[in-house]
Order: C-alpha cells, then sequence, then structure tokens
C-alpha cells in the first residue's frame, strides 16, 4: 500500500487545481525540486507528477522542473500528463522516471497503450478521471462518453501496472476519496488501483486501509499535505503497521 505526494506543475511551479480547473490553481512552492525532496525527507517512498501544462498541450512542458526534481531526490517516481505516443514515453523512462501514466491516449488510442505496456512491462499506467461516471481527456477540458470500467476492461492481460483513478468533481477539494466508486472499480478488473481526487485526512487514510480495500495499490494525497490537514508521519506509521500485519 502506497501514499503518494503529488506535485502537480503548472508554469514550472508546484500548484493544486480544484476540479481541474487551471483559472482555479494555488501555487504552494515555488521550487518543485525543494518540494519534492521534503517528501522524500518525510519518509515517503514514491512520488506522483503530473505535467499540468503537458496535458492541455498533448506534449511535455514542465521537463526542466522534472529533471531537476529525478536530479535531487532518490525514489521512484511516476509521472504524467501529455503523455501522447511512444517517443515521450522512452523519453520520460529514459530521464528516470519510473512508471509513465498514460490518459487521454488511453481513451484516444488504446493500441498505443497496449504497445507501450508490453514494451514496457510493469512500467505504464492508465489514468482515468471521471466526471459524473464518463472519463474526461485533454486535461479534463473535454469529456468522453466511456465509462472508466469500460476503457480499463480494455487493458486486462496488457500489462498495464496500474489504473490511477481520479473524481473531478473532488479532486483538490479536500471532500474525501469516493471510496464505493474507486473500491468498485477496483473489484471488477485485475489491474491494481490507485485511488485519487479529495484524500482529506486521516479518515481517508483509515478508508485506505480498511479490508474492503484490500485490491487498491494506494492513494494520492496532494492539497491535504500541503495544507497541513493530513498527518503525514500518522499516515505513514498506519500505513506501515497495516503492511507488516499482512
Amino acid at each position: 500500500m502506497i501514499l503518494f505526494p503529488a506535485i502537480d506543475l503548472k508554469e514550472g511551479l508546484a500548484v493544486r487545481l480544484e476540479q481541474g480547473d487551471m483559472a482555479r490553481a494555488t501555487v504552494f512552492h515555488r521550487d518543485p525540486a525543494a518540494q519534492a525532496r521534503a517528501f522524500e525527507v518525510q519518509g515517503f517512498h514514491y512520488l506522483h507528477i503530473v505535467d499540468l501544462d503537458g496535458a492541455f498541450a498533448g506534449k511535455p512542458v514542465n521537463a526542466d522542473a522534472v529533471d531537476r526534481i529525478l536530479e535531487t531526490i532518490g525514489i521512484p517516481v511516476q509521472l504524467g500528463g501529455g503523455v501522447r505516443d511512444m517517443a515521450t514515453v522512452e523519453g520520460w523512462l529514459g530521464k528516470g522516471v519510473d512508471r509513465v501514466i498514460i490518459g487521454t491516449a488511453a481513451v484516444r488510442d488504446p493500441q498505443f497503450v497496449k504497445e507501450a505496456a508490453k514494451k514496457y512491462h510493469g512500467r505504464i499506467a492508465v489514468g482515468l478521471d471521471a466526471r459524473d461516471g464518463k472519463v474526461a481527456v485533454e486535461g479534463w477540458a473535454e469529456t468522453s462518453e466511456l465509462t472508466a470500467l469500460e476503457i480499463a476492461r480494455r487493458f486486462e492481460d496488457a500489462g498495464v501496472s496500474a489504473i490511477i483513478y481520479t473524481d473531478i468533481a473532488r479532486d483538490g477539494l479536500l471532500k474525501g476519496i469516493n471510496w464505493e466508486a474507486t473500491i468498485a472499480l477496483a473489484e471488477a478488473i485485475a489491474i491494481p488501483v490507485i485511488a485519487s481526487g479529495g484524500l482529506a485526512s486521516m479518515d481517508d487514510i483509515r478508508a485506505l486501509l480498511e479490508p474492503r480495500a484490500r485490491k487498491l495499490q494506494g492513494a494520492i494525497a496532494g492539497r491535504a499535505i500541503y495544507d497541513g490537514r493530513l498527518d503525514v508521519a500518522e499516515a505513514l506509521k498506519l500505513i506501515g503497521e497495516a503492511e507488516a500485519q499482512r
């Protein structure tokens, strides 16, 4: 079970959005690499990065900031935002990213995802961001007609290492993770699921460790960490104790 701290990059800064709206961005750190190092020092074992500008542009935009992060920390990194072709996948993996997240292309070009997952087994994740049950694409600017489950099932047995499921309506608002939808997705597919969007407090950490959430690979935390609403030391302690008992 992994708790992933999130760094969302906009114009080279570490920000958090509300419901994916670029106009509702709060800057939490002007030096993303320093923030990443702080997360490592706190005891996190894996970092989640999103190139927000890249998600809209359809190609990497914040590469310089990512490079500085990779040079600064020693923990693994998963990264998404604007990954639409194999060259981008290979570019990030070559720079030292441990796992690349593919979002929009999972809807538009599932064959590309399958080819990437086959070529780089265990290093490709799929990001499914849902609004009212339907998956949004292009940096959440557009909504498809497909559900997260319909898309996730495309990649069963394809070698995808994880599905990152985000409830857009809760993202950045500290309303708590949508556990019902997230766990339902995890129980319907064999691919491990990571919960995202709205993690607000220790209640979410305890929910993550309940038996019903046993199929989840972990959860992503953003604003709750930056705002100090989540006791990081206590959260990591609880997760460590739960892992030791398994």
